[in-house]
């Protein structure tokens, strides 16, 4: 073997790399890229079209049906201070408390 670099070109030049090949299979390989390349963007393409499709169809969806049963509203809520006969604010009688009296019993008897 020699040492000059010069001896060593022409043995380099006459054979080819370990990557490279002959000029068909490196326009095999530019095919095959572009060949993909081309297969990418149609995937990305029919995904959109997809995805408009779907949003279109959504907005025309209707958001949430109507109920079927008629809907009775809710009793009203009972006040137990009411319903003991105490209520905030009362004016009138101050000589007896309400809460004294039954709530079923005649009011008592007016003074001249």
């Amino acid at each position: 073997m020699a040492d000059d670099p010069t001896q060593l070109l022409p043995l380099i030049r006459g054979k080819p790399g370990p990557l490279s090949g002959t000029r068909a299979q490196a326009t095999q390989r530019v095919q095959i890229g572009l060949l993909g390349l081309g297969l990418m963007i149609l995937l990305v393409g029919l995904a959109n079209i997809i995805m408009d499709n779907a949003q279109q169809n959504q907005a025309l969806v209707v958001p949430e049906a109507a109920p079927t049963v008629a809907v009775t509203p809710p009793p009203p809520a009972s006040d137990p201070l009411a319903d003991a006969g105490v209520v905030p604010g009362m004016s009138g009688d101050t000589s007896a408390p309400a809460g004294d009296q039954p709530r079923n019993a005649p009011p008592p008897p007016q003074q001249p």
